[in-house]
């Protein structure tokens, strides 16, 4: 192969790096110019969503490092147009200092997301998680005027650097016991052989780094405080953009390459394998996400754990594996993560407004802005999962695949489990709900959003906190405050 025709199937991340150098360019040169900065990213952006098109359909480079096929491209183009809507969010809030620099790295990180969906070899692989990993630390700590935000990037470096080493010695002991890192070769080799113990230990290890990469728990608790304190665009593209491509990757490498040592997760015939790793993780993200939620006044922080709970169900579709399985998990994972951005730009919007993103600052926000409230309420309704949404479509279509795996519906377990834990919630948070809305009725927020229009008050739309299950709720004030 040409230098040419390689320079061709990299042509959507040679755009990205060429507009990350001329933005960066444009920041140096003149520091106000972030009106400038944002239209050269998202023109950029554009330009390679065009590159990605005109790829030919199916394509290898390297015994896999660089591979193209329709769900790579699609994934390619789904991880720019969430950075497109990303460098919108960053224009809207035009807070930060050195504006260009800011723009450069999130275009940095999504050449890294587009390595990730691109790949299908283990180095690779690890190369774009390490790229959109330290683009992302950078992302969090960028506000230099807030402690929090330095606080987020230190603890989400901390953890994220544990993971890479969690990853790193995972793909280590695979390598070792296989002899290669490229993902269908590595699956070809595990099925002529039985499972070892390094080589268990290395199929663990590599699901631990990518639970911290997508906040399953118990390795979640980076996600609130990265969540809180990053600035609210940074915060938007690690709930959506790098959970995007960690599933896309995950579902690659268990699926294709760990494919034969699947094992079970059935109640009545549990198999070692990842399978039953993954279940477990799913059941305490969901459990714990939901729980934990209860307890949060802040709304950045109730959406940490919301993506908790929303990886505990995304990986239900791996752990049902196949076909089906896997397209349940993009379907859902791609639905959530343009979600979570327009929730994520409403937050922005409402800080900008009232200084600050706890429940309190939402309270009245129908009457300030219907517009607001409406995107607030399609958004939280969707992540809810209520029809007609496409939320709603996203979890039937995971809990269909989950209850259709294996014989006698082996995972209705954790199905099962899941509901029962939706209608406890609901029920607990009825009651957090009243506690939410006593408290801003005695701090006196409500009447002063309400004061200057009392014909209506007695009608006001109240954004409370929710557990992710499902998640957000608006309450109507049916008395006067």
């Amino acid at each position: 192969m040409s230098y040419l025709e390689l320079l061709k199937l990299a042509s959507p991340e040679i755009v990205v790096v060429v507009t990350a150098l001329a933005v960066l360019a444009i920041g140096l040169a003149n520091t106000r110019a972030s009106g400038i900065c944002s239209f050269v990213a998202a023109i950029g952006l554009a330009l390679a969503i065009g590159a990605v098109l005109m790829l030919p359909r199916n394509a290898t480079l390297f015994h896999g490092m660089l591979v193209i096929s329709p769900l790579n491209l699609l994934f390619k183009i789904i991880c720019l147009a969430l950075a497109f809507f990303t460098v919108l969010l960053a224009y809207a809030k035009n807070s930060l200092r050195n504006h260009g620099e800011y723009l450069a790295i999130i275009l940095l990180a999504t050449i890294g997301l587009m390595l990730l969906v691109g790949s299908e070899e283990l180095l690779m692989i690890f190369i774009g998680l390490e790229l959109t990993g330290l683009s992302l630390y950078v992302m969090a700590a960028f506000d230099k005027t807030d402690v929090r935000s330095a606080e987020a990037g230190l603890k989400y470096f901390l953890f994220g650097s544990t993971a890479s080493a969690f990853t790193l010695f995972g793909i280590s002991f695979i390598y070792g016991m296989s002899g290669t890192t490229a993902l269908a070769a590595v699956g070809q080799k595990l099925a002529t052989q039985s499972i070892q113990p390094l080589l268990f230990v290395g199929i663990v290890m590599t699901l631990v780094g990518f639970a911290f990469k997508i906040a399953a728990a118990p390795f979640h608790l980076w996600a609130p405080d990265a969540y809180q304190g990053a600035p609210v665009p940074s915060a938007a593209f690690i709930a959506s953009g790098s959970k995007v491509a960690s599933f896309v990757v995950l579902g690659k490498i268990v699926l294709v390459g760990f494919g034969p040592v699947h094992g079970s997760a059935a109640w009545h015939a549990m198999i070692a394998g990842w399978a039953p790793v993954l279940a477990l993780l799913a059941a305490l993200s969901i459990v714990i996400g939901n729980l934990v939620a209860l307890a949060q006044s802040n709304v950045r922080r109730l959406l940490a754990y919301s993506a908790v709970a929303h990886a505990g169900y995304t990986l239900l579709g791996l752990v049902a594996g196949g076909r089906d399985g896997f397209s349940a998990t993009l379907f859902y994972t791609t639905v959530y993560a343009f979600t979570l951005v327009g929730a994520f730009g409403v937050v922005a919007l409402v800080r900008r407004e009232t200084g600050g993103d706890d429940l309190q600052n939402f309270a009245g926000l129908w009457s300030r802005s219907p517009l607001l409230a409406g995107c607030m309420s399609i958004f939280m309704l969707s992540l809810a999962g209520l029809p007609p949404l496409a939320g709603f479509f996203g979890k039937f279509y995971l809990f269909s695949v989950a209850l259709r795996a294996g014989a006698n519906h082996g995972l209705l377990w954790l199905v099962a489990r899941s509901y029962i834990h939706c209608c406890e919630i609901r029920q607990r948070y009825r009651a957090s709900t009243t506690n939410h809305l006593e408290r801003a009725r005695n701090s006196g927020s409500l009447t002063r959003h309400n004061a200057g229009n009392p014909v209506n008050a007695d009608r006001r739309f109240v954004l409370t906190g929710a557990s992710p299950t499902r998640t957000w709720f608006f309450s109507e004030i049916t008395r006067d405050v």
